[in-house]
């Protein structure tokens, strides 16, 4: 068998070599622009996450606004029960036709104003009225005018056991009552009906069958001693 010389065994070996090794630098460079890609793969997708919660939330706040809008007013009582010396009178309260004059009205039975209101005046056949002031219009002019009644051409918003207030004493330390006994046009500049009575008729007309002074005013007090409120009757 021939012998290999050391030469043949040295460039042999030189052309059988393994693989090159990788340098530091590289390596730093290979996982620094590892680290750049996974950086903004993170930031993207935070990106875009946070801004769809974000349209969620808006769409969620918005419903909730509307829901909450409609709720509160599908949750406003419609009707009144009014407690008198005579009885109890139900009104039905026009929220849609006077919902400004509704509110006041809610308000007011919430704060306790009309505990202890009195009728102040009652005018057989025309109107009882309660409420801080005394004074409407002056005498002549309730009995001239009711005395004219039946010549005027009446409106529905103005029959018989119509719950009105003043157009005059719009403030917050006031809020005239007044409940028509009969039909009352000649009152249509005066008054804004915001309700009418659907049960206690019979109790309105023994109020106003009272006996009053030459001034309309009930020789014996009578008023409304509490009112409650309700969503159904």
């Amino acid at each position: 068998m021939a012998r290999i010389k050391p030469q043949t065994l040295l460039l042999q070996s030189k052309k059988k070599k393994g693989p090159s090794r990788v340098s530091i630098p590289t390596i730093v460079l290979y996982c620094a622009v590892l680290g750049l890609v996974m950086l903004s793969m993170v930031a993207t997708y935070r990106h875009w996450s946070r801004r769809s919660m974000e349209q969620t939330s808006a769409g969620l706040k918005f419903e909730d606004v509307g829901a909450t809008a409609n709720t509160k007013k599908y949750d406003l009582p419609g009707y009144a029960i009014m407690n008198t010396s005579k009885g109890n009178i139900v009104v039905e309260l026009f929220k849609d036709g006077a919902p400004e004059i509704v509110d006041k009205f809610l308000d007011l039975c919430q704060k306790g104003h009309f505990k202890g209101m009195p009728f102040h005046h009652v005018i057989k056949h025309y109107v009882i009225q309660g409420g801080e002031s005394k004074e409407f219009v002056t005498t002549e002019d309730w009995t001239s005018k009711g005395k004219l009644r039946g010549q005027l051409v009446t409106s529905p918003k103005h029959e018989a056991f119509m719950l009105g207030t003043s157009k005059n004493k719009q403030d917050s330390k006031s809020f005239e009552l007044f409940i028509t006994t009969a039909p009352i046009p000649d009152l249509n500049d005066k008054l804004i009906v915001f309700g009418r009575v659907i049960k206690g008729e019979d109790v309105v007309q023994e109020i106003e069958e009272v006996d009053t002074d030459e001034r309309f005013q009930p020789k014996s007090p009578i008023g409304i001693t509490n009112v409650v409120l309700k969503h159904e009757i």
